[in-house]
């Protein structure tokens, strides 16, 4: 009889406990207001029903993924936007060897989608990749995914880094004034750029999917002891986030779409047409990283030099849980 009443107190108790848990806090990272997804699905908190109630999210902005590496190492981070070559890094050398895949971002080179662009002057020289030799070109980071696509295309003609071109470092936003004043013969100003006087001044002479097909540019990686900790709000999480993500992706939706990013980006509504569209980068609507892709893209940057061993993309994926939300939602 004892036991039953504890039985019976324990069942009658327990969604009591349920109920009076605290929400877990997901601190995400994102590093563009336009190509991360953690501002875009922040702001349709209208449909994240599980918001609040299983989890709290917590943005954190951060320059690029070398930061996000080190936040997720200090524990300020639980979700980070990665990209390939980060990724590769922080398990080599930032001792990360827990760190999973959960999630995809942005892949470049979809067939029927946007791959980023390496240009050069429309008046210029330069015509073939060979026409490189002895050339300055503009990376905005060493080691990057761009960077890597650039290098593995000159690799393919011959050419290399010192012996026969020289490769510069600086921003972004610094590329189309590189390019038109002649500091740089070739750049590449991704994301998706809309500057009118560069698309005229300029033409691309090769897009990173001719460098490595399919990019598995960046995807949401976590650790693997805060997934087993949290695994219930975490597919709660996904949920809510593939459920903003196809809002996002429905072209009936495009025009709010473009307000809500014009707002976060200050970058006027009516030169925002490309994003979530077949101009834009693909975005897997059920969340599914590439992994043969991005297994493939670290094989590119071992060769180059960036990477000293192999990295097993298959023991750093854990997609039980974007499967799980997907399943959620047919």
């Amino acid at each position: 009889m004892r036991l039953r009443l504890l039985g019976f107190l324990a069942l009658a108790f327990a969604p009591i406990a349920a109920r009076g848990a605290e929400p877990v806090t997901i601190h995400l990272g994102w590093i563009g207001a336009i190509g991360s997804w953690g501002p875009a699905i922040d702001a349709k908190h209208d449909l994240a029903t599980h918001r609040d109630k299983s989890y709290r999210l917590e943005l954190l902005h951060l320059a690029g993924t070398s930061p996000m590496v080190t936040a997720l190492a200090a524990g300020e981070l639980d979700i980070a936007p990665l990209s390939f070559s980060a990724f590769g890094l922080a398990v080599e050398n930032g001792g990360l060897d827990d760190l999973r895949i959960i999630f995809d971002e942005i892949e470049d080179g979809k067939p029927g989608y946007y791959s980023t662009e390496f240009l050069v002057r429309k008046d210029g020289p330069i015509k073939r990749v060979e026409d490189l030799k002895g050339k300055t070109l503009a990376t905005n980071a060493i080691g990057g995914a761009t960077d890597m696509a650039m290098r593995v295309m000159l690799r393919r003609a011959h050419l290399e880094e010192k012996r026969d071109y020289k490769i510069v470092e600086t921003q972004l936003g610094n590329m189309k004034a590189f390019l038109i004043e002649g500091k740089a013969d070739l750049v590449a100003p991704s994301p998706n750029f809309v500057d009118a006087e560069l698309r005229a001044a300029s033409r691309p002479l090769f897009t990173q999917k001719d460098a490595f097909g399919i990019t598995q540019f960046t995807a949401w990686y976590a650790r693997a002891p805060f997934i087993a900790k949290n695994r219930a709000a975490l597919v709660d999480f996904l949920t809510d986030d593939l459920r903003i993500v196809r809002w996002y992706l429905d072209p009936a939706n495009h025009a709010a779409a473009a307000k809500i990013l014009s707002d976060l980006s200050k970058i006027p509504a009516d030169k925002l047409d490309w994003p979530y569209t077949k101009k834009d980068w693909y975005h897997d609507p059920n969340g599914m990283p590439n992994l043969a892709a991005l297994q493939d893209n670290l094989k590119h940057q071992r060769e180059l030099g960036f990477l000293k061993g192999a990295v097993d993309v298959q023991k750093h994926a854990d997609l039980s849980l974007v499967k799980e939300a997907a399943a959620r939602l047919k």
